[in-house]
C-alpha cells in the first residue's frame, strides 16, 4: 500500500526521497520551453560557453542535448548537470542536462539548445521530470 502524501516545495519532495530511500523521479514540474543557438546574439559575448563552464561544439551543439534553465528555476534548487526528461515538446522530448541559465526577463522556462539551422520553437505546458 502507497501513502499519498501532499508537499508544498521540492525540497519536501526530496527530503522524504532520502528518509524513504526512493531514487529515479524526485520532482515533475510544468514549464514553457523554447530553443536557442549558440550565437551571441542570443546568448553572451562568449557563445560557446555556458554558464556552468561547458564548452559547446560549434559544429554540432545539439549533439549535447543540454537546456538553460530560468534563473528562478535555480534558485528553487534545480543545479548545472542535472538530468531532466522532457515530454510535450515534439521530437526535442527526452533527457537533457541542465549546462545553461536564461536571461532573468525569463521565468519558469526551459531553453534546448540546438543546431543553428533550427531557428523557432515554442512549447507552453511542457512536463519536466528532474531525474537522477
Amino acid at each position: 500500500m502507497i501513502n499519498l502524501i501532499k508537499l508544498r516545495t521540492k525540497n519536501e519532495i526530496m527530503v522524504i526521497s532520502k528518509i524513504l530511500g526512493i531514487i529515479g523521479i524526485l520532482f515533475i514540474e510544468t514549464v514553457t520551453a523554447t530553443v536557442y543557438n549558440a550565437v551571441p546574439e542570443q546568448t553572451d559575448s562568449t557563445p560557446f560557453i555556458t554558464a556552468s563552464g561547458a564548452r559547446i561544439d560549434k559544429n554540432h551543439p545539439e549533439l549535447h542535448r543540454w537546456v538553460a534553465v530560468s534563473q528562478d528555476m535555480l534558485k528553487r534548487g534545480y543545479k548545472f548537470g542535472m538530468r531532466i526528461e522532457v515530454s510535450g515538446a515534439g521530437d526535442l522530448d527526452g533527457i537533457w542536462e541542465i549546462q545553461d541559465v536564461m536571461n532573468v526577463r525569463y521565468t519558469n522556462c526551459i531553453d534546448f539548445l540546438v543546431e543553428n539551422t533550427r531557428k523557432l520553437g515554442k512549447w507552453d505546458n511542457v512536463k519536466i521530470k528532474l531525474i537522477t
